[in-house]
């Protein structure tokens, strides 16, 4: 059977697991070497599977990382998506730094992996990000806008709002080898990520606090 023909029907439990087992593999492979040096060879032994048993679920190490990539987006969005607009802005704002610092310590991973798509010029996730992420992301600067007009936090441009607290937040996954370097063996445990909540907290809020 094809991996065509097997994408038209119901996938059994085995299946799914075989999915995720293949996915899980190339999580690792994809956030070492990228896409350009990852190799079928290498997911399929990290795996441990058969290369031909490999392709049976996906066709190609680019369907890999498509579907690697389309569900670290949906995980990567949801805390945006929860920024709620009836919801007090300094409690709002606390909730998207936390959960943003918490994905960088639970899933370094998957930030490299996005970290890596997008350095490359996003080829397989500028639809997504087109489509899906702006609008969000517009969703949620007239958010922004509205806590402005009503007084409540500082006027700022929203959107380089966000991408500051994208930038600060992501940085403790994506450079945590150096953060931890730095730190030293003192404070380079698990409270690192805990301390920086705190501090991102307090700089951001410093400067939304209304005048």
């Amino acid at each position: 059977m094809t991996a065509e023909n097997a994408e038209n029907k119901p996938e059994t439990r085995i299946q799914r697991e075989k999915r995720e087992i293949i996915l899980e593999a190339a999580l690792e492979i994809f956030s070492i070497h990228g896409f350009r040096g990852a190799t079928i060879d290498q997911i399929a032994e990290a795996a441990s599977m058969s290369k031909p048993n490999l392709l049976y679920y996906y066709r190609s190490k680019e369907d890999i990382y498509a579907a690697l990539l389309h569900r670290l987006l949906d995980t990567w969005l949801a805390p945006l998506a929860e920024m709620d607009a009836a919801g007090d802005p300094v409690q709002e704002l606390r909730r998207y730094i936390r959960r943003k610092i918490e994905m960088a310590r639970d899933f370094p991973r998957e930030s490299r992996l996005f970290a890596n798509e997008i350095l490359r010029g996003a080829p397989h996730i500028a639809n997504i990000l087109t489509k899906e992420l702006k609008p969000l992301v517009d969703e949620k600067a007239d958010v922004l806008r509205q806590w402005m007009r009503q007084g409540k936090i500082a006027s700022v441009d929203p959107y380089h709002l966000i991408f500051a607290l994208w930038a600060t937040t992501q940085h403790y996954a994506d450079f945590d080898a150096q953060i931890q370097a730095v730190l030293g063996p003192g404070r380079s445990g698990e409270g690192r990520f805990e301390d920086a909540a705190r501090f991102i907290e307090q700089l951001f809020w410093n400067g939304l606090r209304p005048k």
